[in-house]
């Protein structure tokens, strides 16, 4: 992924962060690119509001779904309210997931399913090379 690709992934996924933070009284202090080197995580939210989100897959390096990266995000969204795992957290992640929904900035496709008019499919390729990982589809 080149740097402008990676810029305009960002300031997408930022422009996203605004209405779903906004909505929420949310307060983040940036949303960056994880190094491409992190491979145990796909986002880590600081105390300080800084949020960081890997955009590529760990094994293959090809960009995840942008679904995948708002799931990441609101995911860490999340955890600006609460700092845990807990079940407070899980209700708050799925309340923040809804309203991305329900604007369409968050679009998961089931496999096999077809998308609305005028939505893009994800840029992964229909069937991976042999012995090649698998992105999720849960995204």
């Amino acid at each position: 992924m080149n740097r402008k690709t990676r810029d305009e992934l960002i300031a997408r996924l930022n422009r996203d962060a605004v209405s779903i933070a906004s909505h929420f009284e949310l307060r983040y202090r940036a949303i960056e690119a994880e190094r491409a080197n992190v491979k145990n995580r796909y986002g880590i939210c600081y105390s300080d509001g800084t949020i960081k989100i890997r955009l590529r897959h760990a094994k293959t390096g090809k960009p995840l779904k942008y679904s995948s990266l708002i799931a990441t995000l609101c995911h860490e969204l999340a955890h600006l309210r609460h700092f845990d795992h807990g079940l407070r957290f899980r209700s708050f992640n799925q309340l923040l997931l809804e309203y991305a929904r329900e604007r369409a900035i968050y679009r998961p496709a089931r496999v096999g399913e077809r998308l609305p008019r005028g939505i893009a499919p994800a840029s992964t390729p229909a069937s991976p090379e042999p012995n090649e990982p698998r992105q999720l589809t849960l995204f």
